[in-house]
């Protein structure tokens, strides 16, 4: 039995937007809500773009000391679930999978929460995260704590774009209440349940992305259903701008003579001259990368994590780490992926797979994480 049943559902502080000034807009009728402009969604990716979002429950305004403001939404779980599942995937996707991510986002934010309680509401160093040393920098960015609200809205934490992801979306509306207050746990703990867009083929141990801690439900698993996604899957399930690039399961990336250099340079702040060498030393058992050897001319260095692979060699975020370098005759660099994110936990591309096969969320969920199981949280 999952230990401290809730007697209620809880309401969740949701960060929108950080500014110098915000600007909300109060709309009347019968389901009062509030309109935000230039909220910033997918930061840092190449689907980085503002949109303005609409929102029910209650708006709090928070300032800081340097003068900023920060917007929260302060709503009911369920509802804020609602907006997840049709924000991180389309809300039209196979119905065992909504079911599945319903279960795996409130678990999710359910474990951060309470982690939060135990930290008594103080923000974690991101010094905890890091590694530095001569010619060595290794650098894992988890979800930080937040000061004065549970999550984000975005990427960083879980996608939410308010109330226009709610609005005629009828199975992920179906999906929250078919598994209302449901959670995943493992030895009477909610599970931290990571997941991303595609595996790649086998799922990633938690500690190849982040702290050297070993979860077991978070272990690697062969996962041949990724591979199988038809592009009638892959529209079905993916958001229209996770379409603007649909190379999930293998991608490739090309840089011509001089422009890896550059954009090392600009990443790291380092002069590494010309580039001879991309070493993977260490490889987690999807083969993504978590240490990663760059030689030049002038400079040389090693990264890791992954994340921090990813954000080395690409203007926004590289695919994945799970790839193979070859340098080009003339000079360039050709680079040969798989998967799509950190690859731990749920593959939203295979669960989708998995469910149009006719695999129930309950079997998706035992697929990705092993060991753990289904209970009653309120």
């Amino acid at each position: 039995m999952c230990h401290a049943m809730l007697n209620k559902e809880p309401k969740v502080r949701v960060g929108i937007m950080t500014a110098p000034m915000i600007e909300a807009r109060f709309l009347g009728g019968d389901n009062a809500m509030f309109e935000l402009p230039g909220v910033t969604i997918g930061k840092k990716f190449h689907w980085e773009r503002q949109q303005t979002q609409r929102f029910g429950g209650e708006l709090e305004i928070m300032r800081h000391p340097d003068g900023t403001l920060t917007a929260i939404n302060i709503i009911g779980t369920e509802e804020y679930l609602k907006s997840v599942i049709g924000s991180e995937m389309s809300a039209q996707s196979p119905i065992e999978l909504l079911k599945a991510h319903a279960v795996i986002s409130r678990s999710w934010l359910m474990a951060q929460i309470r982690r939060d309680l135990r930290h008594n509401g103080t923000p974690v160093s991101d010094a905890e995260n890091r590694r530095k040393e001569e010619g060595v920098i290794i650098d894992w960015q988890d979800r930080e704590d937040h000061r004065g609200f549970d999550v984000c809205a975005d990427d960083h934490c879980q996608r939410y774009q308010g109330i226009a992801k709610t609005a005629s979306q009828e199975p992920a509306v179906e999906a929250i209440m078919a598994t209302r207050g449901e959670v995943l746990t493992y030895n009477n703990k909610i599970c931290d349940t990571r997941f991303s867009k595609c595996c790649g083929g086998i799922t990633e141990d938690f500690a190849v992305c982040w702290e050297p801690r070993r979860h077991p439900y978070l272990t690697s698993v062969a996962d041949p259903y990724c591979a199988e996604a038809t592009p009638e899957i892959l529209e079905r399930t993916l958001n229209g701008y996770d379409r603007e690039d649909s190379a999930t399961f293998r991608w490739t990336t090309d840089y011509k003579a001089g422009e890896l250099e550059e954009l090392l340079k600009q990443r790291s702040g380092t002069d590494f001259g010309e580039i001879t060498e991309l070493n993977a030393l260490r490889r987690g058992m999807s083969g993504r990368i978590y240490l990663l050897e760059i030689i030049g001319t002038l400079n040389r260095q090693i990264i890791g994590k992954e994340l921090t692979i990813r954000r080395w060699l690409s203007r926004t975020h590289l695919k994945s780490s799970a790839f193979e370098a070859t340098r080009r005759k003339d000079g360039g660099w050709h680079l040969e992926g798989r998967g799509w994110g950190h690859g731990v936990g749920l593959c939203q591309i295979g669960a989708a797979v998995m469910a149009c096969k006719g695999f129930t969320y309950q079997q998706i969920l035992s697929h990705y994480y092993p060991g753990a199981i289904i209970e009653k949280l309120y």
